[in-house]
Parts: C-alpha cells; structure tokens; sequence
C-alpha cells in the first residue's frame, strides 16, 4: 500500500484501498483480492451507513477505487448537455455496470441506450459497436502519434 488514499477531484472524492501510486502489478492484484473478498463494497457500505444524512453517491469503479460525490453528479450529469429533441438515440459502454457501479446510472437511465462490455479494454468496445453497426472493427489500436 502506497501514495495517496483520497484523491480530491473536481467534485468528487476518489479513496484507494491500497493507494493510488500501486504498480501495475499491484493493481492486477489487488483487484482480484477485492474481487474475492469485497474490500470496496464493505468500504463503500460502512461509509454509507456513516454518512447517510449528507445525500452522497458511492460508486466502484477501475480497478483499485470507488468515488464519493454529491448525488445527481454521477455520469448522467453530461445529458443535461445533450437536449433530448437533438439526439434520437445515446449509446453508452460500461464495463461497471452493476448497481453501485460507476457506470449504473446512466447504463439504466430511460434517455440512454446501455450496454455491458466485459472489461475496460477499447477493442472490446469497438467490438460491439461494429456489431451493433454492422461495420468492421480494427483488428488492434495503434498510438495516435503513430499515424
């Protein structure tokens, strides 16, 4: 465990378990602890029980930590920006889109079309979107500096 454990965003707490400056290593480890042993969800439920009247959102997300933010300030906030009349369909791609999920609200909210993909990677995305589509998909991302 090590470097930073609350990380003050803009409007928003991000707290670690096991520290925000973990090798990738450490990260890929960590993450299948929790996996097996809950450590962000019994964090995230105790944090709820202690500060219950002050109206906030818990949200795993990534690999190593969940967010803590006024609730209403999740991912929906970007469709006050997107006028209903404009837009007949918005898709959106989660990977953490179980409820308390950091993707929960918008993958369920009645403007968006949600869906779940298994991981965090791009192709996996990229994937489904050709599918849905129905155009090809890369076979592999290259760098942008690369093109």
């Amino acid at each position: 465990m090590r470097g930073t454990f609350i990380e003050f965003r803009q409007g928003m707490l991000n707290i670690s378990p096991i520290g925000r400056n973990c090798s990738r290593e450490e990260r890929n480890e960590f993450e299948k602890f929790d996996l097996a042993n809950g450590i962000r969800k019994t964090m995230v439920e105790k944090m709820k029980e202690e500060f219950a009247d002050l109206n906030l959102t818990f949200s795993i997300g990534g690999q190593i930590s969940f967010d803590l933010f006024p609730t209403g300030w999740d991912k929906t906030y970007c469709l006050n920006y997107l006028p209903e009349a404009e837009f007949d369909e918005i898709h959106f791609f989660g990977d953490k889109t179980f409820k308390g999920g950091n993707d929960y609200e918008i993958f369920e909210h009645p403007r968006t079309i949600g869906h779940s993909i298994a991981d965090a990677d791009p192709l996996t995305t990229l994937n489904q979107l050709a599918e849905l589509f129905k155009l090809p998909a890369p076979e592999k991302l290259t760098p942008p500096a690369s093109h």
